[in-house]
């Protein structure tokens, strides 16, 4: 089976950033192709990826729920709404080079996003078999981990800035992964955007209260910025990037 990372942490604290950089380096590292999912509904993994989306899960979900009454979702006749689904599957995955890319997405008004997270766990047992490694953006916050969506994962990366609060919700996630039993192979912290790449006393105070191991620090990079607000994938970050090279030094001592 595929060696599963999940990537998880409070809201705005570059997750996604750390986590398209994290499929880049194992694709350079040879060990590819990698399952790339981006299981949060407000999705942006595929731009720091510079990949375009193709269906998305949340769609699928709105062709087969709205399939009996508008007929943008017309499903053939004598085919059944699960086959129909088995069939249009193949096509949430966007297949790119060195990584294949599926989306969760989100729904349309007020549907409930129980169906979608369902598919994303299907498709990740069923897919995981055929690749070395699954990289997981998970959305903001606990849901994904309390719903045990991703219960084979091997490696939980969680990911905080250097306030407190960021580093207390990484610690509720690592506290509520040990009270649902799930025993991924490691388990850490990377704080990132610290000021010159120092991390001051209070926050390696918090760390330790939280009962963290502490995987290593990305410093604050002025240049990450200006990908972000120029549209460019952050993938295509320098090599003298220093977030990619804090990262990068982070990930050779993962073992992996």
């Amino acid at each position: 089976m595929g060696h599963v990372i999940a990537v998880a942490g409070k809201g705005g604290v570059g997750k996604t950033t750390l986590c398209g950089l994290l499929i880049q380096y194992l694709c350079e590292k040879g060990k590819k192709p990698v399952l790339a999912v981006d299981a949060d509904s407000n999705s942006n993994l595929n731009e720091v990826l510079g990949v375009e989306v193709g269906v998305t899960l949340g769609e699928l979900r709105e062709e087969i729920e709205r399939a009996d009454m508008d007929n943008r979702y017309h499903i053939p006749v004598g085919v059944t709404k699960q086959d129909w689904l088995e069939t249009r599957l193949a096509d949430a995955l966007t297949e790119e080079d060195d990584f294949d890319f599926m989306v969760m997405g989100r729904t349309q008004g007020q549907g409930c996003y129980c169906f979608v997270n369902g598919l994303v766990q299907t498709q990740i047992r069923k897919l995981q078999s055929h690749y070395p490694y699954v990289v997981v953006d998970n959305e903001a916050g606990m849901e994904h981990i309390s719903r045990g969506l991703i219960p084979s994962m091997k490696t939980a990366i969680l990911v905080s800035d250097c306030s407190r609060r960021g580093v207390q919700a990484a610690g509720r996630i690592a506290a509520l992964m040990k009270e649902l039993d799930l025993k991924p192979e490691k388990t850490g912290v990377i704080i990132n955007r610290a000021p010159d790449g120092i991390l001051d006393d209070g926050t390696r105070d918090e760390i330790e209260k939280q009962g963290l191991s502490l995987l290593g620090i990305i410093p604050q990079d002025e240049m990450v910025y200006r990908y972000d607000c120029d549209g460019r994938p952050l993938v295509e970050l320098p090599e003298d990037s220093p977030v990619k090279k804090a990262l990068y030094e982070i990930l050779d001592g993962m073992g992996w």
